[in-house]
C-alpha cells in the first residue's frame, strides 16, 4: 500500500466511529472474528484500546492485522484503523 493510498484511507476513517473496542481481555479469537465480519461488511474499520487493556494500540493493531489479513492504516494514541478489500465487489476504490 502506498502512502497516497494510506492517506486516502485515513481521510475516509477520520469521520468514522470506533466499532472495535479492545478491553481487559486483550485481542482474542472472538474479537478477531468480529473484526473479520466488520471488515467484510465495511472494508475500513476503526478501533480503540481501553485503558484497562493488557496491550497497547500498536500491539492490538498488529495482532488484528495478523489474525484478519488486513492492512494497518493508522495508529494514533489509543485508536487504530484497519483496511481489507473485499474479495467480490470492493466498495472502496484506492487511488
Amino acid at each position: 500500500m502506498t502512502s497516497k493510498q494510506r492517506a486516502y484511507l485515513r481521510g475516509l476513517a477520520n469521520t468514522m466511529d470506533p466499532i472495535i473496542h479492545v478491553g481487559k481481555d486483550g485481542v482474542n479469537a472472538n474479537m478477531i472474528r468480529q473484526a473479520v465480519d466488520a471488515l467484510e461488511a465495511r472494508e475500513l474499520i476503526k478501533g480503540t484500546v481501553l485503558q484497562n487493556s493488557p496491550v497497547n494500540a500498536r500491539q492490538a493493531l498488529s495482532l488484528l492485522c495478523e489474525g484478519t489479513g488486513a492492512e494497518p492504516v493508522q495508529c494514533i494514541g489509543g485508536r487504530f484503523v484497519l483496511y481489507r478489500a473485499r474479495e467480490k465487489d470492493p466498495r472502496i476504490v484506492l487511488p
